[in-house]
């Protein structure tokens, strides 16, 4: 299934303003807004929030999973999908990342 079929799959976003993801430190590790070129992969990972209750590494794999043919064009060009890129890290670091809802106003 293609990156765009999965999407049509996925809980809806448009409650959403943004996704922050927390480090175990606390600290802000990224945000994801609902904005043209980011509204794909805050569905994505909105979806692993809800099923799995954090980006654990396991979330991450479903993740990349999810991403279909963006994930290998990530692995092969890193940097052209950040948010992919940082579900390859928190495999690779065994590292899970907190989530908080942005909720959109009105």
């Amino acid at each position: 299934m293609s990156f765009t079929e999965t999407l049509k799959t996925l809980p809806g976003v448009s409650h959403l303003a943004a996704m922050n993801l927390i480090a175990a430190d606390g600290a802000v590790a990224g945000t994801i807004e609902n904005k043209p070129g980011q509204a794909g992969s805050l569905a994505v990972y909105n979806h692993l929030a809800q099923f799995y209750g954090a980006i654990t590494p396991e979330a991450a794999k479903k993740g990349l999973e999810l991403y279909g043919e963006h994930s290998e064009e990530a692995r092969l060009n890193p940097g052209k999908h950040p948010h992919i890129d940082r579900l390859i890290g928190l495999i690779e670091r065994n590292e899970t990342l907190r989530v908080k809802q942005v909720f959109a106003c009105c």
